[in-house]
């Protein structure tokens, strides 16, 4: 098991091909590799009998190209063989990648019709000679195009080469190539013939089939749909786009080709489906209040939302299908309906909830400290910022000094304002007192003369 995984992994993947070469051994090898190939498909019927025995195989080749041929020889034959096949002139390398019913099904789904009602042959499996000659031939492809593009911008052609595929002898090339309009190419094609010393064919694609061939991940993260199953490209315009309002922004609706997104076609048909259900409005609803104008379709949720205003949004209603129609119905009596909604389509207006004043538990600042703080300088004799630097905050600190070390404020010759401030506290507080001692003298004589 493990020689076999080290021998698996000497092997060269090519992805346009969907197998990968080993050139280590004593003669080429090659392999299949599943899931490599584009426009890749799953026999859903590969482990159930043939119902209808045929000899026509499916054989894919470089990218999406691919075609049916005729096992004559009646070779046994499965999916994933190299096989060479009839090509003109000469022969190709190829995949197996369809056999049984399922090839009927294939070609009825991509319509495909044999030249002449004849198939072309599958001639034998390859060979290590076949297989090296392929190999030799793919190496050439990337050099050969860049070759030809500079040969078709020096002639001045308005083209664009966007990929070749080698036959699998080496005698002949596909130049795949896009154009905008048409292009007279006779004296290019000799130009290549004596470049590269290989027969020529010129094939006109369209961007989406370029974006196809080359591959890459679309914007929802998974590849693009072309390169992996899209067979038959329908057009796509911008209709499908209002009819699923869809906005109508040219960045985000092109795909990688620079034309519209194919995916804007799998739900379509749905919501054209759905569309037959709204009514068409060529006149606003008429209400006691005044006129409503419609704004807003959505249609998967089933409603059409309304302003009171033709210009601004203001005061919108959303109002289901049926609910328009009857309004519709009425309208057209010469009758005008109090309001848009039903008394039971109004939702409850639901109250924000607020605070108890006497309740603690649902005070939201029940967790807040209350503390004091004292003006002036903080405990560690500091100045507070904002606290001014004059008299009154030097006198309070002398003050609270001299009352802390148990000495009276001592007198001042030079009239010392914090000092003549603490001495006149301290006499009103004692004449308070004082007072306070008379009153509480009289009460008690009071109290004891009566007893």
């Amino acid at each position: 098991m493990d020689s076999e995984k080290q021998h698996t992994c000497k092997f060269q993947p090519e992805i346009g091909r969907g197998c990968a070469f080993c050139n280590e051994g004593d003669e080429p090898e090659a392999q299949p590799c599943g899931g490599c190939l584009k426009l890749h498909e799953t026999d859903w019927l590969e482990e159930y009998p043939d119902n209808v025995p045929t000899d026509i195989f499916e054989v894919r080749f470089k990218n999406t190209r691919r075609s049916f041929y005729q096992n004559v020889n009646n070779l046994p034959l499965k999916k994933g063989d190299i096989v060479a096949v009839e090509a003109s002139p000469g022969h190709d390398i190829g995949v197996i990648s369809l056999t049984g019913d399922m090839v009927a099904r294939q070609m009825r789904r991509t319509g495909f019709t044999p030249y002449n009602g004849e198939y072309k042959k599958i001639y034998r499996k390859a060979k290590p000679y076949d297989i090296e000659r392929w190999q030799e031939a793919i190496a050439l492809e990337h050099e050969t195009m860049i070759l030809s593009r500079q040969i078709a911008a020096d002639m001045g052609l308005n083209m664009k080469i966007g990929d070749v595929e080698y036959q699998g002898d080496k005698i002949k090339a596909i130049f795949y190539y896009i154009a905008d309009e048409r292009v007279d190419f006779r004296e290019l094609i000799k130009v290549f013939a004596e470049r590269f010393h290989i027969r020529i064919e010129m094939k006109q694609i369209g961007a989406r089939q370029e974006a196809g061939r080359i591959g890459g991940i679309g914007a929802c993260g998974r590849e693009l749909c072309c390169t992996s199953w899209i067979s038959n490209f329908s057009s796509v315009t911008t209709g499908a786009a209002r009819a699923q309002d869809i906005s109508l922004n040219p960045q985000k609706l092109a795909g990688q080709c620079s034309k519209l997104k194919c995916c804007m076609m799998y739900e379509y048909d749905t919501y054209i489906d759905a569309r037959k259900a709204f009514p068409r409005l060529r006149e606003p609803l008429q209400t006691i209040d005044g006129e409503w104008f419609l704004v807003k379709t959505d249609v998967l949720a089933g409603t059409m939302t309304f302003s009171s205003s033709k210009d601004t949004l203001a005061n919108l209603t959303t109002l289901s299908v049926p609910r328009v129609r009857e309004i519709m119905a009425l309208n057209q009596e010469g009758k005008k309906v109090d309001r848009l909604q039903h008394a039971d389509d109004i939702p409850a207006a639901s109250g924000e909830p607020t605070y108890g004043a006497g309740s603690v538990e649902d005070s939201i600042t029940r967790f807040d400290k209350s503390k004091r703080r004292r003006h002036g300088r903080n405990s560690r004799g500091e100045r507070q910022p904002g606290q001014p630097q004059g008299a009154d905050g030097e006198r309070q600190h002398s003050g609270r000094q001299a009352h802390d070390n148990g000495d009276a404020p001592r007198s001042n010759n030079s009239g010392s304002r914090s000092h003549g401030g603490r001495r006149s506290d301290r006499s009103r507080f004692r004449g308070n007192r004082q007072q306070g001692e008379r009153m509480r003298s009289g009460r008690d004589e009071k109290d004891g003369g009566e007893n």
